[in-house]
This record gives C-alpha cells, sequence and structure tokens, in this order.
C-alpha cells in the first residue's frame, strides 16, 4: 500500500484548515503526500519469545574449537563497533583455545559470548548512566542470548550472528564509518562517537518502517519512512532540571484537533489566575478561559479551542505516565530561535497542523476531507488512528543531520559525561534492563 498517494491534496487542505497558517505550510504539506514513489517496506512482526522458552537455552554450550577461535577473531574485532576487545577476556580465551575443547573452553567461550550479545544488543552502558532514560528495549525478549549462541554454534557464523544485533538505522553506520576514519590520537573525538553509537542500542534494533523520531538536543523531529525523512520539522523542547524532556518510546494513538488546555493549579493558584479570569470576564473571553469553582473554594481553569490556546491547533495523543506529547503553539516565532530549550518537558512542534492532518490520514482515522473539515471546526475532536504510529525520543549528541551530515549538537543537559564515564570504567554485569529514576509528570505552563 502506497502511504502518499498524492498528498498534494493534504498539503492544500492544510491551507484550507487554517487560513492564517500562510501558503509556505500548505506548500511543505503539499510535498509530503505528493511522494507517491515511497512505500512503507512490510516488515515481519517478531513476537517476543517470552518467559517460558527462556529456560530451554542452557547457559554454557559446548564450543568446539573452531568456533571458539571465530569467537576470538570477532573479539578482536570489536572496536570497529566501538566496544573495547578487553571486556571480553580475548587472552583467557585464546590460553583455553590452546590448552583444547573441554568444560574451561565452554564455559569462557560461552561466557565471552553471552557478554559480546548483552553489549551488541542492550548496549553497553548501564542504565545508572543513561539519564532520564525512559525506554524499555524489546531485543533482549525478541533476540535472546541463548538462542542466538545456539545459532551461531550451529551455522559456524560467530562474527555474522554478531554482526546481525547492530542497529539498522542509518545513523549508526554513519557513526560507524566515522569511527574507523577518526585518528586513533584523537581520543576526544573516538568517545563521542563511541558513546552515540552506544545510544543507538539503547533502542530496538529495528524501529519499524514508518516512525516519527526527534533528538533532543538537535531541536528536530523528522517523520520517517523505510528509515528515509520524509519530512522535518523544528521542535521547542524543556528547559534544562526538573523539567528536562526525558527520553521515551511511545505510540501515537490519536490525533486532537482544537484541543483544550487544563490550566495546572502552580498557575491557576500560584500566579492568581483563577481569580483574575473570574473577576475580569471580558479579558477571560479574549484569552479563551473558562473558570469553575468548586465548593470548597478550588477554582479550576480551562482554556478553549482557538488562536490563543496555548496547546494550538493540535496535540498528538501519546499516553505516558510523564504526560509528554507533542503539540502546536501560538508563539510560532520561537521556532526561529537558536537555543529552543524552552517548554516545561513537552515538545512543541513546527507546523504542527501539517504534521497532524498527515498522521491522521497515514492511520486512517480520517480521510482528507474529513481532517480539513474537522481542523476548521474550532471543536475539540479527538481522532483515534486504527494504524499506530511509533515515537521515539532520543538524545543523540552527535548524528546526521535533516541533510545528512554528520554533526554534533550541544549536550543540553550534560548527558554525555556519564556515558562516557561508564565505557571507560570496567564494565557491568547484571545490568538493569528498566531504570529506577524517578518519573516525573510534566505540567507544561506554555507561558513562553
Amino acid at each position: 500500500m502506497r502511504i502518499f498517494q498524492r498528498i498534494s491534496l493534504l498539503m492544500a487542505g492544510a491551507a484550507l484548515a487554517a487560513p492564517a497558517m500562510a501558503a509556505a505550510q500548505a506548500l511543505q504539506a503539499e510535498q509530503v503526500l505528493d511522494q507517491d514513489a515511497v512505500e512503507v517496506v512490510s516488515r515481519p512482526v517478531i513476537q517476543p519469545l517470552g518467559e517460558p522458552q527462556a529456560p530451554l537455552y542452557p547457559q554454557v554450550m559446548r564450543w568446539p574449537a573452531d568456533r571458539a577461535s571465530a569467537l576470538l577473531e570477532a573479539i578482536e574485532g570489536i572496536a570497529a563497533e566501538g566496544l573495547d576487545p578487553r571486556d571480553y577476556r580475548p587472552g583467557p580465551l585464546r590460553a583455553a583455545i590452546e590448552i583444547g575443547e573441554g568444560a574451561e573452553l565452554d564455559a569462557l567461550a560461552s561466557e565471552s559470548f553471552t557478554w559480546l550479545v548483552e553489549d551488541l544488543r542492550d548496549g553497553r552502558t548501564p542504565m545508572s548512566a543513561r539519564k532520564q532514560w525512559f525506554v524499555v528495549d524489546p531485543d533482549p525478549d525478541l533476540l535472546p542470548t541463548g538462542k542466538l549462541m545456539r545459532q551461531a554454534l550451529e551455522s559456524g557464523d560467530v562474527s555474522g550472528t554478531l554482526a546481525s544485533l547492530n542497529p539498522t538505522h542509518p545513523d549508526y553506520a554513519a557513526l560507524k564509518a566515522a569511527l574507523a576514519e577518526a585518528p586513533e590520537d584523537d581520543a576526544q573525538q573516538r568517545a563521542m562517537i563511541r558513546a552515540n553509537m552506544d545510544r543507538w542500542r539503547w533502542l530496538a534494533r529495528d524501529l519499524g518502517g514508518q516512525y516519527l523520531i526527534t533528538n533532543v538536543p538537535e531541536y528536530r523531529l523528522r517523520l520517517t519512512v523505510n528509515d528515509q525523512i520524509v519530512r522535518s520539522y523544528k521542535t521547542i523542547v524543556g528547559k534544562p532540571g526538573r523539567t528536562a524532556t526525558p527520553q521515551l518510546a511511545e505510540t501515537v494513538e490519536g490525533v486532537i484537533f482544537n484541543p483544550t488546555w487544563t490550566v495546572p493549579q502552580s498557575i491557576v493558584k500560584g500566579e492568581g489566575l483563577g481569580q483574575k479570569v473570574l473577576n475580569n470576564p471580558a479579558w477571560a473571553k479574549a484569552k479563551g478561559y473558562k473558570a469553575t469553582r468548586g465548593a470548597d473554594g478550588y477554582i479550576g481553569v480551562v482554556q478553549q479551542p482557538g488562536p490563543a490556546n496555548s496547546l494550538g491547533m493540535m496535540k498528538l495523543d501519546m499516553p505516558n505516565p510523564h504526560a509528554i506529547f507533542l503539540h502546536d503553539t501560538p508563539a510560532r516565532n520561537l521556532f526561529d530561535q537558536e537555543d529552543r530549550a524552552l517548554s516545561h518537558g513537552c515538545i512543541r512542534t513546527e507546523r504542527a497542523l501539517e504534521l497532524a492532518m498527515t498522521i491522521a490520514i497515514l492511520g486512517q482515522g480520517a480521510s482528507k476531507e474529513e481532517a480539513i473539515e474537522i481542523s476548521r471546526s474550532g471543536t475539540y475532536t479527538r481522532v483515534p488512528v486504527e494504524k499506530t504510529m511509533p515515537v521515539y525520543i532520543t538524545y543523540f549528541t552527535m548524528g546526521r543531520d535533516v541533510d545528512g551530515n554528520l554533526t554534533t549538537f550541544p549536550d543540553i543537559y550534560d548527558r554525555d559525561d556519564p556515558v562516557l564515564a561508564s565505557l571507560d570504567a570496567p564494565r557491568i554485569a547484571n545490568r538493569a534492563r528498566e531504570t529506577k529514576e524517578e518519573v516525573v509528570e510534566i505540567v507544561d505552563d506554555l507561558q513562553i
């Protein structure tokens, strides 16, 4: 199925839906939908093997000398993947190979292979060094170590089995190529490349055929099909500190057109907005605020849909405990700033109406005509999508920009140092898959 059927129709529709959005946004939408040559490559859905199957694979398997030698060769070349061969004990493994087949070789080779799989599949960085990283990588369930070890031993292709764990995203390949070209004496450059290669391993190996991905330090969101950028959008992200945007892997379940905004009590009570709305009805009406007073004196304020709404004309419904979502903003001039770490955590998106209509139509939640009508209605409307779309909120300080050039991005949240330090420290075994960091529910005050 072609996902972009003359999207010129959609983009023209975007202009009708929001006349004040300028012809430029309509043209951008036209370019998105006018990509009838782009098809989503169908990828087989791999179901997790589940806990009951895990015990079927022994931790120690029999390693013939030729398989063990192939493993040793893979270890000695693993620096090309940004890992340190010394972590996988090549010396003792070589000595065991020279002694000959037996229990000692089986134990050493099984352990070294296991460590290699864990680091290539899951990332070498321990969870304690992944600040605000709330993604749970599905790969250990999809590609269990025991299954991979048996595959390597039966096929004899140890290096190929290990290479099959590498992330499929083109940025990983670009970083690997850069590492190969980096001078051996440029320790700082090589360390940055290695750190960002490892960050790709923290995610699922295959992100899917169609997804949204945003790199927080780059201030960019990409709509990606078959790992190709179909459209990119500038973003505004969380300020450094407690309201920094966390890293997540979530799912868009719907598109909300003409959203309302429930004002947090930090503003209603703490900044006196509740009383202001109650005491100044004309001002409140102009701003779209409606207030309700409870019997106990509680005041609730909700900003109604409209051009002044702090969420703009749309938001993507992607339920998560952090209350993070992507949304529009009436303060579109802020996208012209270079430093856009301005929000209280949520991600504000350039040309948001274009994005919302595209997601609604691709997800078959609405036709082009329906999306136009809904967005023009001025009424709060949630459009559920039948075909959900993954959203990855990532943090890379080195990667390809929207033009495909490998570049660096500012470490706005100071998250590089823990990763770099962990790569220099001894390898940690039995690493946690989930973070123990506090989940901070973001309440975006939207005042900027």
